[in-house]
């Protein structure tokens, strides 16, 4: 009789055990506008969630393979993409239609002075002069296909009014890396950020360190 009344309480204390630890899980604690602080029971799913925002977004702001197995350990601190980089698949497609209404009134704008039958690569020649060295820039990486767009890997995002939709880049990565790249799109992340460029790549074939530098020069 004995016997089963302590295996009865054992089993009450490690139901009453089992409740604490399951009521102890909090959401990830903000700790400004762009970092939260991981707790108990968050995963980069629950973040993403909870701040309105896609997982590959989160993913792509800590450096992590889009798509991949991502560890995260109560205490640890994870950056938020700045509310205008909050996007999905369709969102992509909608965002790549306006960029480009947005990169045509420009352009016209530009060619006030040339003549009705000026095209858009001949506005973007135009803009950027040819072999100028434009300086070091951010890089980083993305796959298109992940986000659902069929643009390929010959293409970099860029802030559209440094590098105008159309030129033509070589970009020389800090490990001595070279690529050539045509802007064919304004990411979240470069758009946001004049001296970023968002290298368009396979993810089985994104650097491992994820973010660099490299010297940009127009070709």
């Amino acid at each position: 009789m004995k016997k089963l009344l302590s295996i009865v309480l054992l089993s009450s204390v490690a139901l009453t055990a089992i409740g604490a630890t399951s009521n102890t899980v909090d959401a990830a604690t903000t700790v400004d506008g762009s970092h939260v602080k991981v707790e108990a029971g968050d995963s980069y799913k629950s973040i993403a969630a909870e701040n309105g925002i896609s997982v590959s977004a989160l993913e792509q702001a800590n450096n992590k393979d889009v798509g991949g197995f991502d560890l995260i350990f109560p205490g640890e601190t994870i950056t938020l993409p700045s509310a205008t980089s909050n996007t999905t698949s369709t969102d992509t497609t909608a965002q790549t239609t306006n960029n480009a209404a947005t990169t045509t009134a420009t352009q016209a704008t530009t060619d006030t002075t040339n003549t009705a039958a000026t095209t858009q690569s001949s506005t973007s020649s135009t803009s950027a002069t040819t072999g100028t060295s434009k300086g070091t820039f951010k890089i980083s990486f993305y796959d298109p296909a992940v986000l659902g767009s069929n643009m390929g890997y010959s293409g970099v995002a860029a802030n559209l009014s440094v590098f105008p939709k159309g030129t033509q880049l070589k970009i020389t990565l800090s490990d001595g890396t070279v690529m050539y790249r045509t802007v064919n799109d304004t990411g979240t992340f470069a758009n946001s950020n004049s001296q970023q460029l968002d290298v368009a790549m396979p993810s089985s074939s994104i650097p491992s360190y994820g973010v660099t530098t490299a010297s940009v020069e127009i070709v």
